[in-house]
């Protein structure tokens, strides 16, 4: 009777380590394999969510085919507790295991809706773009100018939203005062500005910030970014550079900033102001001068004249020798490398080529020429314009 007993007490043993087995595998499989998704959804992990919540609402939108395998898979995985606030992009066929990695990793939303500031040399605008999930693209909703226009109702209306993304850009080549002045016009930041950094001292990049932020600890940051930068590309800097310090060196990367807007020309463009100075010749530049008219604040907005290239100012590089007192703008990473790490070349002189780039020339009976086909381009232009003939 016992050993029927045990018999039987063993074969229910074995059938329920094969059910649950089972049961193991199958989850796992599920756990593991292709999601329901037949194409990609944004989706939002709100602030303080429980992992209970999030399932749920992953199971309604058809993220997962099962919300009890999620949370099993998640407290066994010990990320049950790392959900993240945001809204993140999850890709079709995305497994419950794939799922759990998005909404854990934390860092940036990857998908939803974002403002992004943008200070440039002309003023500053705000555009709201969307992420269409289907095509993993940003479409733009809407676009103003703040200085000139009101606020449009498609922004005001998602402007208070929580998963709001708030990101302020800095384009290369913009002024401090231009900086600060744009920044004391984005609603969506905090605190008084009072003073302007000195110029050349801010990093052109990207960044993001949360609504409310202080425009103070903004503008320490892109103090901190440029420091970073200049302090590496002069750690591997050129022998021989014509500069004692990283702040001449920075002087000469907002030069270069300033004169070309083409990448493969800065190193060109570097090297000729290099063998300028080398050779103890005037750098003789155009948006020094410029400079020391405006003062950084806003543009010209006109063609220089000759009185003014005769002025005295300390940045008219007509008329001082060496390099100006400061920087001119704040330049990015590749005018700051392109002055530290420049081309080896001979060249003395460049002009507009017509083409949005430059001719080069090593000595002055070159560069004559190529200023004779470049003003031949200008009147070229000029009778175009009159007549109304597009230039190719």
């Amino acid at each position: 009777m016992w050993k029927a007993v045990a018999s039987n007490a063993l074969t229910l043993f074995i059938v329920v380590l094969v059910v649950v087995s089972g049961l193991l595998a199958w989850g796992r499989q599920v756990y593991t394999g292709p999601g329901p998704l037949a194409e990609a959804i944004c989706f939002r992990v709100e602030k303080g969510a429980s992992l209970s919540h999030v399932s749920r609402a992953l199971e309604e939108q058809g993220a997962v085919s099962d919300a009890r395998i999620f949370r099993i898979g998640a407290d066994y995985s010990d990320k049950g507790t790392g959900l993240k606030f945001g809204s993140y992009l999850l890709p079709p066929k995305a497994s419950m295991g794939e799922v759990l990695a998005v909404v854990t990793a934390g860092g940036q939303s990857t998908c939803g809706r974002e403002v992004n500031f943008r200070i440039g040399i002309a003023g500053a605008d705000v555009i709201l773009r969307e992420l269409d999930p289907a095509t993993n693209r940003y479409v733009e909703v809407v676009k103003f100018d703040p200085a000139t226009e009101a606020a449009p109702a498609a922004y005001v209306d998602v402007a208070q939203a929580p998963d709001m993304r708030w990101r302020v850009t800095l384009a290369e080549g913009v002024t401090s005062w231009m900086v600060v002045d744009a920044l004391k016009r984005a609603d969506f930041l905090d605190g008084a500005l009072e003073t302007v950094p000195p110029e050349g001292t801010l990093s052109p990049d990207s960044y993001e910030v949360e609504k409310g932020s202080d425009r103070g600890a903004l503008l320490t940051e892109m103090t901190a970014r440029q420091t970073a930068v200049l302090a590496e590309l002069w750690a591997g800097r050129d022998e021989g550079l014509p500069y004692e310090t990283p702040e001449e060196a920075l002087i000469m990367a907002s030069i270069v900033e300033k004169e070309t807007g083409i990448p493969e020309e800065r190193k060109q463009v570097a090297s000729v102001f290099i063998n300028r100075l080398r050779n103890s010749m005037r750098l003789q530049t155009d948006p020094t001068v410029i400079y020391g008219l405006t003062k950084g604040e806003g543009i010209l907005g006109r063609g220089l004249r000759q009185s003014e290239l005769k002025r005295e100012t300390p940045w008219n590089t007509y008329v001082i020798d060496g390099l100006p007192p400061t920087p001119i703008a704040n330049p990015g990473r590749l005018s700051i490398e392109a002055a530290l790490n420049p081309d080896t070349t001979a060249y003395l002189y460049f002009v507009a080529d017509g083409s949005g780039g430059h001719a080069f020339a090593e000595t002055l009976a070159q560069h004559n020429e190529n200023v004779a086909k470049w003003r031949e381009i200008e009147a070229q232009r000029g009778q175009d314009a009159a007549t109304g003939v597009q230039s190719e």
